[in-house]
């Protein structure tokens, strides 16, 4: 059975701490591609919130619960997808809409990650880990966690 393909709609999340370290997974697929969580919609009526929370889920363990605060940034960025991912979407897909999140955790969140998905994880204060970035867009939106994380 083949995989359905992706809906070209995704989710950003910077997760981050409330003293602005950020949580960065490197890709499984791609070493040395740092990066905040991403994923797409699994369905077109997926509502984004519930994107964001399953995909910082399946991604990192790290439920939204008591003392975390997910919230939309308002933020779209929309940009060609890598050529090496293409193949994922539909013929003719090209271009993706990113919606950004900031998901704000306590000091010493436990992270379990998915091994199929990304190999390790680092906690770094929020301007190196935006240097760390390898996708400008997750960059920027992290050099703006001081702004939304008030």
């Amino acid at each position: 059975m083949s995989r359905p393909f992706k809906i070209p709609e995704s989710v950003l999340v910077v997760i981050h701490t409330p003293v602005l370290d950020v949580l960065l997974i490197n890709r499984a697929d791609a070493p040395g591609f740092w990066q905040s969580v991403t994923g797409s919609k699994d369905e077109l009526h997926e509502h984004l919130e519930g994107t964001a929370i399953r995909e910082v889920l399946e991604e990192t363990g790290i439920g939204c619960g008591p003392g975390m605060v997910l919230k939309s940034w308002g933020l779209q960025n929309i940009y060609d997808i890598y050529p090496r991912w293409r193949h994922r979407y539909a013929p003719g897909v090209t271009r993706n809409t990113e919606h950004v999140f900031g998901l704000c955790v306590p000091e010493g969140t436990p992270v379990v990650l998915n091994p199929r998905e990304h190999s390790g994880y680092r906690w770094l204060p929020w301007r190196e880990a935006a240097d760390a970035c390898f996708s400008p867009s997750n960059a920027e939106a992290i050099l703006l966690l001081p702004q939304f994380a008030q």
